[in-house]
């Protein structure tokens, strides 16, 4: 698929089906995450992949939609903020490197023909639970990873004049 196929492809999957992911998209995905630039190279993060069969109480206690658990995989971007490049302001860059590489596992995964949906609403503590961390490491978003059970698009997007300035 060309690059801007993919990004107009990609949408907010809600209704997956329970057919498991091949380890070779997956591999495809996970180095896509690898690959992803982070501040410095630091690479501070650790993607987690979790099983969702027989886990779907706990990842209830995380985001409690069945969608969530509906699909075979869902995956969890933690950053390390500790490990992470500071600017001089002291501002951390541990949650925009989490979110390239996010941003990098979902359109890798809607080129490999798989549906994913960014969830940054999810319940902090019974994450940190759910997946055994400790405070080193930050669970900054999830998605499910599996087969959309459909995939009607409807993506409403401003007009470019709306967003960009030019100077």
């Amino acid at each position: 698929m060309e690059f801007l196929d993919v990004i107009k492809k990609r949408h907010s999957v809600r209704s997956y089906k329970p057919d498991p992911v091949e380890q070779e998209k997956l591999a495809v995905i996970l180095d896509a995450a690898v690959l992803a630039p982070t501040a410095a190279n630091r690479q501070a993060f650790k993607v987690i992949v979790i099983d969702t069969s027989g886990r779907k109480e706990d990842l209830k206690r995380i985001y409690d939609r069945e969608w969530f658990s509906e699909a075979p995989l869902a995956l969890c971007v933690c950053s390390i903020p500790g490990r992470c490049w500071v600017r001089n302001d002291q501002k951390n860059y541990s949650d925009v490197d989490a979110a390239i590489v996010m941003d990098h596992i979902i359109l890798a995964a809607t080129d490999q023909g798989l549906g994913t949906c960014w969830i940054a609403a999810f319940n902090l503590q019974a994450a940190k639970e759910v997946l055994g961390l400790d405070d080193s490491m930050e669970p900054v978003a999830f998605t499910p990873l599996g087969y959309a059970k459909e995939t009607k698009v409807s993506k409403a997007r401003k007009a470019l004049d709306e967003l960009v300035i030019h100077k």
